[in-house]
Order: structure tokens, then sequence, then C-alpha cells
């Protein structure tokens, strides 16, 4: 290999930075850049190519025996070869090819957006005025009720329970007690599966909440989930 060649150069600091070179032309490189202003300066530009992919893959020791393997298999060829000259040119752009192509694959994958978490609406309103007094936000991980204004005072001995029911479902879950003109915030696994359609509401019941599990008194607020 002449080091003085550009094309001979340019390998042969790919391969050095690639760490492919055998232990006489490592040290024969070691000993050149030391002076050699062009090819300490390809040196560089390999190093500033290669290894930030370095950075993002998992190193792996690779067997001793398939080294030797391949070694026994391989006869050394003419150094100064064109032929051989030009197979390693190859070589080294497909390994490169090769890092670039794993490299640009893994951040393809790690880059893909993850997908937006499902999030639900509900307007709960009076079913006599179809009054908005409360706004019920869901998502997978937890579910707020707000105030949507100035609420009535519960009677004494009475209290707001706050119920929910999806779509096919048996029954409506109690999610708790409500104050008035409070928000609240509870988790989404105390809820049933979250969907569209789902029914909310909220009920009048006595002050230490219904006492059946199920709602016993009137709706004071009601509606269905919308999907955002």
């Amino acid at each position: 290999m002449n080091l003085d060649d550009p094309d001979d150069r340019t390998v042969a600091a790919g391969e050095y930075v690639l760490g492919t070179l055998d232990a006489q032309m490592r040290a024969l490189l070691d000993a050149r850049s030391a002076t050699d202003d062009a090819l300490r300066a390809e040196m560089y530009r390999w190093q500033d190519r290669l290894l930030p992919f370095a950075s993002r893959i998992t190193p792996a020791e690779p067997d001793l025996r398939l080294w030797s393997a391949i070694a026994a298999r391989l006869a050394p060829p003419a150094a100064n070869d064109p032929l051989w000259r030009s197979l390693r040119r190859w070589q080294l752009t497909g390994a490169f090819g090769i890092v670039a192509s794993l490299v640009l694959a893994t951040l393809l994958v790690l880059r893909q957006p993850a997908p937006d978490p499902a999030r639900y609406l509900t307007l709960l309103q009076a079913p006599d005025s179809q009054r908005t007094g409360w706004i019920v936000e869901a998502t997978a991980q937890r579910i707020r009720l707000v105030p949507a204004g100035s609420t009535d005072p519960v009677p004494p001995g009475k209290s707001l329970q706050f119920w929910t029911k999806p779509q096919g479902a048996a029954g409506p879950t109690s999610l708790g007690l409500v104050r008035p003109g409070t928000a609240i915030e509870l988790p989404a696994s105390r809820s049933p599966p979250l969907g569209e359609q789902q029914l909310f509401e909220l009920t009048l019941e006595p002050e230490s909440g219904s006492p059946t599990g199920k709602p016993t008194g009137p709706i004071l607020f009601v509606g269905r989930s919308i999907r955002l």
C-alpha cells in the first residue's frame, strides 16, 4: 500500500479507524501519522464519520475461533497489486455501508413517533336544562372531572357520586364521591377500559355514597365521551 497515493491513504485511514488493519500495518500508520499531516487529517475525517455510529451500537465480542477460521482460509495477496488495492477499497466501502445501514435502520426505529395516547372528552349536562356542569377528560393514565362553572349546593345528608359505564357493560362503575365545585383526578385503573360513547354521570346519593354499589338517586349530570 502506497500511503503517498490519495486513494490508498483514504483506504488505509478508514481501515485504521475501523480496526481492520493487521498489527504491522497499524504500527506503520501510527508512526507515519505522527509526521504526515495529510494522513492524520484523513484519520480524523474517518473518525468523524464512524465514531458517532459506534456510540449507538452495543459492542459485541466475536468468537476467536471465527477469526482463526477466516485467517486460515485467506492467503495474503500482494499489497501493491492493483486488483487487491481495488478490492480493499471496495471492502472498506462495503464495511462502511453495512455500518451506516445498521445505524440508519436503528435510528429510524428509535425516531418513529410514539402513537398518540387516546384522549376522551365528555361534557356532563343536566338532563332537564342541557346545562354543562362538569367536564371529564380521560386518558389511559388518568381521569379528570372538572367543574364547568358554578354548581348547585348539595342538600344536607346527600353527596355527588361519579359513575361510568362503557358501551356493552353490564352496569355502571363507581369512580367515587365528588365535592361540589371541586375538581378531582383519579387513575384510569379505577375505571373499566376507556372508549368512545362511554357514559359518565353524577348522581345524588346518600352522604356516604350509594348503599348498593349502583346509582340510586336522580341523575344530575350525564354525558357520553368523544375521542379527540
